[in-house]
């Protein structure tokens, strides 16, 4: 009583229209009864007809669970019969949810349906087993005879018709008590225990017992034995005294037989010596014939080595004449290469690549001088002299000058594309990536990205660096590096690997196209013209890749951060680099995912100008098709009243 006098203290009522003490919540009463129903002990005898401890089995108690629920249930009401605003309204609206999810769980019973969904209220949850369960439940449905409510009375009605189609089956619910069972086991082996231990004790006091017993009769018998022994010792001394009056009789005889004993044994000793020593001396003999073949098998294996040694000297130092030629011949080339530059810089008024420039794509429309075909010619002709593998091998030499030369040849060796295919099989690349990434030389950093950015023109050789980590070395490299040219190299090789369409994922991954992006900071025109290129070149990968279906999302670059730097550089007065980046943002701006961001970051304006004042046709046919295929871009286009057409 005292819980229903609480409970009703903390019921809710409020006043509506309808009533002046409208109850705002339903009131549920839960009382849970337990009975336990002692078992039985069972016992069985053992096999002297004795019944023990060990024998009883012990059944468990059974619990019968009984729970009674009385449920005051809120009634339902219409909001605008009601007049209920504010917290009453919010009641109102749970007080009805919870009765709809009452409803179709009888309906759902009502009509024998596979799903109850008994989860959609907690009203439903706290009354599961009293409707379709194993309860025995009434329902009391109240209705009023006024005629402006017939709606409510005649759906009351209705709920309690389906109710009663309703059917439970009573069950007594039971359980087994198997914590009072435990409670008995543990008593029960306790008691076992200390029987067993009591047992033990007995059965240790009853070992000692007999084993002092057995003691004490060993004692005895070894004492009744050493006199038994002493007995029989004094009769044997008796009868050897007595044996020894007889024998004193016959001495000589005696005497006699006892020397020529002596003298038989003696010669059996000799005879055996000599055998033993015998057999010594032979194998003394044996020991001597294998010393000496030894002796004579080392001074011939030593002969031997002593040649190989002196054939070793000999090759020693035709070798070290031969890389003393090749520096020399290294030394001579790279002095003509370097002057030859020289005088293409100082002959031309506009910039000529050298063969480790030809990454670029207008190196490979100009026509080489004079002093380039004779550099050439110098290459072939230490190409075909000196042998591919002796220049790689000059790669691992321990004068940094001629580590600097050799690179420098392979790199202009490299520039051939007929020479790329054998430098690789010769394991030039992986000198190369080797090279790059033991080395601290700022020079060398330079030429071999250099020429490993001549062997990525190649789309095999593409996928040999990646699989080597060619990638992360270079994006090591330009985290590094300071110089310029360096620089170049680097961003120079990147840009070719972001022209493959299956890099795209191990560029990004292994740092590629960040180490791409970080290069500008460098803010040289000749870098930043190849961090461009490679922009054009992963943006136009991309949009292949999403017109194909292979690809979704937005671009890597406007995830990277791209997206801006690309923008302000989209008007740059260097030619090459506006001439990249005008292709990268029509490649970015034909995938439509990528369009909020471009409007947002300023490139629709960019765009706009591209289609308009670009100086390259096909530019600025490509950007005037990328703003009409957009809808995002035209509805822009139309907001801001620019005309595109």
């Amino acid at each position: 009583m005292e819980l229903l006098q609480l409970g009703e203290a903390h019921r809710y009522a409020a006043n509506t229209k309808l009533n002046t003490e409208s109850s705002r919540s339903h009131a549920i009463l839960m009382v849970h009864i337990k009975r336990s129903v002692k078992g039985r002990n069972s016992s069985f005898s053992s096999e002297n007809g004795n019944t023990t401890l060990l024998g009883k089995t012990l059944k468990p108690a059974i619990v019968r669970k009984s729970k009674l629920v009385v449920v005051d249930l809120a009634g339902s009401e219409r909001i605008n019969k009601s007049g209920s605003e504010g917290h009453t309204l919010e009641e109102a609206k749970s007080i009805n949810l919870s009765l709809s999810a009452l409803g179709k769980c009888i309906n759902a019973l009502a009509e024998n349906s596979a799903h109850v969904p008994v989860r959609d209220s907690k009203l439903t949850r706290l009354l599961r087993d009293s409707f379709g369960g194993t309860a025995r439940t009434s329902l009391v449905i109240t209705v009023g005879p006024s005629p402006r409510h017939r709606g409510e009375t005649s759906s009351t009605i209705m709920f309690g018709q389906r109710a009663m189609k309703v059917e439970n089956m009573l069950k007594i619910k039971e359980e087994f008590d198997y914590k009072s069972l435990s409670r008995k086991l543990e008593i029960q082996l306790d008691k076992l225990i200390a029987e067993h231990e009591r047992q033990q004790k007995v059965f240790q006091d009853e070992i000692e017992r007999i084993a002092l017993e057995a003691q004490e009769r060993v004692d005895e018998v070894e004492q009744n034995y050493a006199d038994a022994l002493e007995k029989e010792k004094l009769k044997y001394h008796k009868d050897y005294m007595e044996s020894v009056r007889r024998s004193n009789t016959e001495p000589t005889m005696l005497l006699a037989l006892g020397e020529v004993a002596e003298i038989k044994q003696k010669l059996h000793n000799e005879i055996a010596l000599r055998k033993a020593a015998e057999a010594e001396v032979d194998n003394l003999e044996n020991q001597l014939i294998h010393w000496k073949n030894t002796e004579n098998a080392r001074n011939a294996e030593f002969l031997k080595l002593r040649k190989m040694l002196e054939d070793e000297e000999q090759q020693k130092a035709k070798l070290e004449d031969e890389i003393e030629l090749l520096q020399s011949q290294l030394l001579q080339i790279s002095f003509e290469a370097d002057e030859s530059r020289r005088n293409l810089d100082r002959g031309l008024s506009g910039e000529i690549p050298s063969p480790v420039d030809s990454l670029t794509p207008e190196s490979n429309h100009q026509e080489p001088r004079e002093s380039g075909n004779g550099e050439k010619t110098s290459m072939v002709k230490l190409f075909e002299q000196v042998g591919l593998h002796k220049i790689l091998s000059l790669l691992e030499s321990e004068d940094a000058d001629v580590r600097i030369h050799a690179v420098k040849v392979v790199a202009n060796l490299a520039a051939e594309e007929s020479n790329q295919e054998r430098i690789v099989e010769a394991g030039g690349l992986t000198s190369l990536l080797t090279l790059l990434r033991s080395s601290t030389d700022e020079t060398i950093h330079r030429v071999a990205a250099g020429a490993i950015a001549n062997l990525a023109m190649n789309e095999t050789n593409q996928e040999l660096i990646m699989s080597q980590g060619g990638i992360s070395l270079l994006s090591l490299t330009a985290t590094k590096a300071e110089d310029p040219q360096t620089l170049r190299m680097v961003a120079g090789a990147i840009a070719n690997l972001c022209g493959n369409d299956k890099l795209q994922g191990k560029l990004r991954a292994e740092g590629g196209i960040r180490a791409l992006l970080g290069m500008v900071r460098c803010k040289h025109p000749d870098v930043l013209a190849q961090v461009a290129r490679g922009i054009a070149n992963f943006a136009k990968c991309e949009s292949r890749a999403s017109t194909q279906g292979t690809k979704s999302g937005r671009s890597v670059l406007i995830e990277d951060g791209a997206l801006p730097w690309i923008v302000q550089n989209a008007n740059n007065e260097a030619s090459p680099i506006r001439r990249h980046i005008e292709l990268a943002l029509c490649h970015l701006a034909q995938h439509e995912v990528n369009a909020k961001e471009m409007i947002n970051g300023g490139a629709l304006w960019e765009l706009v100008r591209i289609s308009r004042d670009c100086s390259r046709e096909d530019i600025r046919a490509l950007g005037q098709r990328t703003l009409k295929s957009s809808p995002s871009f035209q509805v822009e286009l139309k907001r801001l009243r620019i005309d595109c057409g």
